[in-house]
């Protein structure tokens, strides 16, 4: 039988790297180049790094071989997207890049973006100051702050080096909490590092079906967990999130079995939260995703028009499938792992916890405690 490639680290998946001009004689910008080891070329400021033949999203499959080292001209620093309707954790994104070398049927990514190219910001100096002013602002205030919105944490880490930064500069601070989170097993940066607790390694898991057919190029399940159980060696926090958990046939055995290795894989007492969250989408990114992925039917089921917007599971078979997750996570899960959803509303934490986070000051405090247990 032919052995499976391994993507443990989605990088290897790169073949050529563009650089903004004005970028070119950062220090940052170097030590990348030297670390890929790939062909590389100068793009004029504010220009695209590249034409594809097609369109987007076609292009998707070649841009994603292909990395643009720009500057962030924005903010690098903002509240998370949440949305009014559902419950939301208060979460802080940090933005250090767009898309990513992995390739999921269901990411949403698809359907927000408009190039097909991964983007990697490295005016880093500008970033770490934009923290400093917020951060510094509000001593009292204690902060979440994480880099897996719009990119994968520690998919590009084996060139970037960004986690030693980050997790260098978030040891410092003490109102504030780093949260990474990926589907690969990058961690070799993190060795070492004086992290004062101060930073959570997160992966986001799901049952291994779906792991293996809807998440290309990505670590497999034992890949990630290994990955885990080292990190917590380590001294790191973890933070998992079954998020989207997809209602397929067979579920009801997958997702027990990953909560299964979970636990055998990494200490229970390691884990700071874990959260849950059904299949959630624009509804554009249906026909992005049939037509991209035809052999994928995660799409073919039953949806209704969420109050965001999204298209969601009925209610029912949401409520089933974190019913039974939910159970399974609980017996397991230490006494102060947070469990929470992202996104959902008090009817259904009512249903499935019962319980609304209004009881215990909302899921930013839940969180909070758990990271901040003297706040």
């Amino acid at each position: 039988m032919k052995k499976q490639h391994s993507w443990k680290d989605p990088s290897l998946y790169l073949k050529h790297i563009h650089v903004e001009e004005s970028c070119l004689d950062l220090a940052y910008t170097r030590e990348i180049l030297d670390r890929a080891g790939l062909p590389w070329s100068v793009v004029a400021d504010r220009q695209e790094p590249l034409q594809f033949d097609c369109d987007y999203p076609e292009n998707l499959r070649f841009g994603k071989q292909h990395l643009y080292l720009c500057a962030n001209r924005g903010q690098f620093f903002k509240p998370c997207p949440g949305t009014k309707e559902y419950q939301c954790c208060s979460y802080q994104v940090l933005t250090t890049g767009m898309n990513c070398p992995m390739d999921c049927v269901y990411c949403i990514l698809q359907a927000y973006l408009n190039k097909p190219w991964i983007t990697s910001y490295v005016n880093i100096g500008v970033l770490l100051s934009e923290l400093d002013l917020a951060l510094d602002a509000e001593p009292d205030r204690l902060f979440r702050i994480g880099t897996g919105e719009f990119t994968d944490s520690l998919a590009l880490d084996r060139l970037t080096g960004l986690s030693k930064i980050l997790v260098e500069y978030f040891a410092q601070k003490n109102n504030a909490v780093l949260e990474l989170k990926t589907k690969s097993a990058v961690i070799a940066n993190l060795i070492g590092l004086k992290h004062n607790g101060h930073t959570v390694i997160a992966w986001s898991l799901n049952s291994p079906q779906i792991m293996q057919h809807e998440e290309l190029r990505s670590a497999t399940l034992t890949e990630r967990l290994e990955a885990a159980r080292q990190c917590a060696e380590w001294g790191y926090k973890l933070a998992f999130h079954f998020d989207p958990l997809i209602d397929y046939p067979g579920w009801q055995d997958g997702y027990p079995a990953t909560i299964e290795l979970l636990f055998k894989t990494v200490p229970a007492r390691s884990i700071a939260w874990i959260s849950l969250g059904a299949l959630r989408f624009l509804p554009k990114l249906k026909e992005i995703g049939i037509d991209r992925f035809p052999g994928s039917g995660i799409y073919f089921q039953e949806f209704i028009e969420g109050l965001d917007g999204k298209s969601r599971y009925y209610r029912k078979n949401r409520v089933a499938l974190y019913r039974l997750i939910y159970q399974l996570l609980k017996e397991r899960a230490a006494p102060e792992t947070c469990i929470y959803f992202c996104m959902e509303s008090k009817e259904i934490w009512q249903e499935v916890m019962g319980y609304i986070p209004d009881q215990f000051g909302g899921i930013a405090a839940m969180l909070d405690k758990t990271v901040f247990p003297a706040g």
